[in-house]
Parts: C-alpha cells; structure tokens; sequence
C-alpha cells in the first residue's frame, strides 16, 4: 500500500469509498458536484493535504486537512477533515500512517498543533437519526464513540468539549405562556424583541464586540446590513442581542449561527424570548426543523431543551500539540 497527494483521477473511487464507509458513521452520501463543493471547489483545498490510501491500483482509504491563516486560530493550527478507510484496511496502523500525512503537512507549514473542530471551513453534512433524512450541514468535531474518535484518543488527542447535536421537528412548536409573560416583562423594562429593522434599530457592531465570537461578528453584521431577517433584543432601540439569521434552507431546515445576548444585559431573559422568537420565526416562513450545536455544559441547553430540542449525536472537539 501507499499513500499518494491527491489527483482528480480519484474523485470516483473516493465517493464510492464514502458512500460506502463514511455514510455508516451517519454522514449523507455524496455525488461529484457535493464532493467538489466540499472539498476541491473549496477555497482552503490544498492537495499536498488531501492524501489517498491505494493498494493494487485500488483506493482504499481517504484524508484530508486544511489551514488558511485567516481561519480562526488558523495562524498556529491545522484542522483535520475526515480520515476514511476501507473495512479490509481498517487497522490503527493504516489510521496513523494517514494521520502522520496530515500532521506532517501542518508542520511543514508551521503550524503547532492539529484540530478537529466546528471552525473548519470543510463541512460535512450528516443525517439526522430516526428523521424522514433530515439533515445537518456540518459536523463540529469527530462523532463520539467512532472507529476515529477512539483512535485519535490513543494518539495523544485531546478531547476538549464534547458538542450536542440537538434537533426539533417545528411543526407542534408554540411559545409556552411562560416566555410570553417573560416578554412582557422585559418590555416594561425597555426590551424588545423583533426581527432587525435598520429604520428603528441600532449598534449591532457594538453588540458583536461583546462576544469572543468571529463567526457570530461576520456573519450577523453581514446579514443585517444585507437584509437577511436576524432575531434582535433592542433596549430603547439599541440592540444587545440577538438570535438567527432566520434564513429556511432548501431542505427544509433553518438555518442556525447561534444565539447571543450583550453581557450587560444579562438577566432579563432575553436568552429564552431571542431563541422561541427565532423558533416562531422559522415556523412562519414555512420551515420544516431546527438543528443546532451547544456545548455540554453550555447553561443554554436548557433553553433549547425547554423549547423541545432532544440531543440526537454527541462529537468531539480534539487537539494535539506537536
């Protein structure tokens, strides 16, 4: 066996070997365009990181990494994708040889360590367990208790946090009386909660600043300013939180960046009335589910949960130093 860079003269075996092996760990199947989409049309491909595992002519496994020093913590890591092996090939020997490929390419670039996480700009798509094929569009880290997972573990991997897949069906969603009361009571204080209106609302950037989130700090001001409908908490107009973009994806799915609420207006609830506003929204415009990520220990796992969510899949964010 040997491992090879990548050459377009693999992309047939290398969607076979997925929809053979990768889609049993509950990833969606791929064709040649979601293949490219994810991987060689992307702007972080690197083919001296994307590595084939051939025997006889055959392929029998699959790895790639990206970097990009604009990514967050991009400028000292790398970020591993998938390693995929062929059932006849899957031996922790085979995973290391793929893995020491990729980590050998990260140090080649300088870089000191190697993640598995939700920054990685390749994202994975995956269906949802026990749904008529919903799906995810990305998955945050490494499923949890994988043939991988456990490898990694033994390779010196780090296990950081563990991210809660979490799923509602949003056609039996209402907003309890509980919340409404809440919402009454932070507009006696001052709050409201809408969707974002530029003629009425005010200091998204100043909101943004109050979180140690890039992602969040792109993407909100980025739909705000163009017009894609955003969930805010405004106090006498200035807004200090906020839920969505509320934006109905192609396959029924809303579409989630994360919820968040300016640290000096904590303590109104706000939390809770942005989220079941933002599930309201979604159900208006026709929105079929919800999934979302949440950290374990995240305290608002208990607001997803209270507007029905059930965690469906566990991952796990890894590291290693070199």
């Amino acid at each position: 066996m040997v491992v090879t860079t990548w050459s377009d003269q693999y992309t047939g075996s290398v969607i076979d070997l997925w929809n053979t092996v990768a889609v049993r760990d509950g990833y969606k199947e791929m064709t040649e365009a979601s293949f490219s989409g994810i991987f060689t049309d992307n702007r972080y491909f690197d083919p001296k990181n994307t590595f084939v595992l051939v025997e006889e002519g055959e392929v029998k496994g699959f790895a790639c990494g990206c970097t990009g020093s604009d990514l967050p913590l991009g400028d000292h890591a790398g970020y591993i994708t998938c390693i995929v092996l062929a059932d006849e090939v899957c031996t922790d020997d085979n995973y290391k040889m793929m893995l020491e490929h990729l980590e050998g390419r990260f140090q080649s670039l300088g870089k000191k360590q190697a993640d598995v996480l939700f920054f990685n700009p390749m994202m994975l798509p995956w269906y949802i367990p026990d749904t008529p094929r919903h799906e995810h569009n990305n998955a945050p880290g490494v499923p949890t208790g994988s043939r991988l997972h456990s490898f990694l573990l033994g390779q010196g991997y780090v296990e950081r946090a563990q991210e809660c897949a979490m799923y509602l069906n949003l056609s039996s969603f209402s907003i309890p009386q509980e919340v409404r009361g809440k919402e009454e009571k932070a507009h006696a204080e001052g709050y409201t909660v809408e969707l974002f209106d530029q003629g009425k609302h005010h200091g998204v950037t100043d909101m943004l600043q109050g979180f140690d989130n890039p992602l969040w700090q792109k993407e909100i001001a980025q739909s705000t300013e163009e017009g894609v409908p955003v969930v805010v908490a405004a106090h006498h107009g200035k807004v200090v939180g906020f839920a969505g973009p509320v934006i109905r994806q192609e396959n029924g799915r809303g579409y989630f960046a994360g919820i968040g609420v300016h640290p000096e207006h904590e303590g109104h609830g706000l939390g809770s009335i942005l989220f079941f506003k933002l599930c309201e929204a979604f159900q208006q415009i026709g929105t079929d589910y919800m999934s979302l990520y949440t950290g374990s220990t995240n305290p608002a796992i208990r607001i997803y949960e209270k507007a029905g969510f059930k965690t469906v899949r566990t991952f796990s964010i890894m590291r290693r130093e070199f």
